[in-house]
């Protein structure tokens, strides 16, 4: 049986070695890293070098950074103005979206630099500071280590992501506060996170997002993404070659180096993916949160697609391990499914 192929990078990525060594070597330590005692000091000495390791991946300062248990954790903070009205773009995940209170002048407007879904980028017209005077927040989980991008000149007063989608361990992430701006805590207790999150520090989980956050910030410098890039178009000019292409969603606008949204009208999305799967190759219908639930994709139907259309697609998302010959026999997989399901549909 040949090799399974990765095609799910958008999901989660996969851990990276540096992230592994980094979360073994803290495991090995015993102190707490609010303890004073030496131990303690070690263990907070490895939380603080995450912390700037992931600052300067998210080009923001290190003070900025509050550890959480993830994205949808730090999320969170949306709550805290969900009574003044928030705004979230329709097209945002479903952990921003979940907290769109629209009013009339909202304290926030969230939205996401790059969707998980279809990979589009936000305008940059769109990010930025409300004209309103409401604050700003960015969803940033699937932009840092990508595509080039700096929180101190985004404009934004918040922001958040997940360690696994960089190759760092599920189960961490964070969220970014402007330096001045004053919330109230995520979770209230010891006051740990400069009293924005209380609860003792994943130590090891943090060490490996550090230790994640590094590692893309250099691939990124590298040119790996634009490597990856170029498979994507391989990728996609190989699909099209027959009769019936499907249909590639915003493949003429700006998106992630990595991402292929496609739509086979009529062909469910959660069929192709079995299909695929069975085939050897893990790709998704929809972003991870909204996969194995039975409808269209809000993302889609928001874009102006029919829900036939959103029930039909499916996200392919490269990453720094796949390789030519990875997305060459994907296509010829996925093509051949395609061509029957169209002669039995005809």
């Amino acid at each position: 049986m040949s090799a399974r192929v990765y095609l799910d990078y958008n999901a989660t990525a996969p851990l990276r070695p540096e992230a592994r060594a980094a979360m073994i070597d803290a495991l090995d330590l015993t102190g707490n890293p609010s303890s004073v005692h030496a131990e303690g000091r070690r263990a907070k000495g490895l939380v603080e070098r995450a912390r700037a390791q992931v600052a300067s991946a998210v080009g923001c300062q290190p003070q900025e950074v509050v550890f959480t248990s993830g994205a949808t954790e730090a999320a969170q903070v949306l709550s805290n103005w969900r009574s003044d009205g928030v705004v979230v773009e329709p097209t945002a995940h479903d952990a921003v979206w979940a907290h769109h209170s629209p009013t009339e002048r909202p304290a926030i407007h969230a939205y996401g630099v790059a969707n998980s879904e279809t990979g589009l980028l936000a305008p940059a017209e769109t990010l930025t500071p409300a004209p309103d005077g409401g604050l700003l927040f960015l969803d940033i989980t699937q932009a840092v280590g990508r595509i080039p991008f700096a929180f101190s000149w985004s404009g934004a007063d918040l922001a958040v992501l997940s360690a696994h989608k960089l190759g760092g361990p599920r189960g961490v992430g964070a969220l970014i506060v402007r330096q001045g701006l004053d919330i109230p805590p995520l979770a209230s207790g010891g006051g740990q996170e400069m009293g924005r999150r209380s609860g003792t520090e994943n130590t090891a989980g943090i060490a490996g997002f550090g230790a994640a956050a590094e590692a893309a910030q250099r691939d990124l410098a590298d040119g790996v993404w634009s490597d990856v890039e170029k498979l994507r178009k391989i990728l996609e000019s190989a699909i099209e070659d027959g009769p019936g292409a499907p249909i590639f969603v915003g493949r003429d606008r700006d998106r992630l180096p990595n991402t292929t949204c496609l739509i086979a009208p009529g062909w469910k999305g959660e069929t192709q993916v079995m299909a695929m799967d069975l085939a050897g190759y893990a790709i998704s219908a929809g972003s991870a949160c909204s996969s194995g639930k039975v409808r269209s994709s809000r993302v889609l139907t928001a874009m102006g697609y029919s829900e036939v259309e959103a029930a039909s697609a499916v996200r392919v998302s490269l990453g720094p391990a796949t390789k030519e010959d990875d997305v060459c026999r994907f296509a010829e997989i996925w093509r051949r499914h395609y061509d029957k399901h169209r002669s039995r549909a005809a």
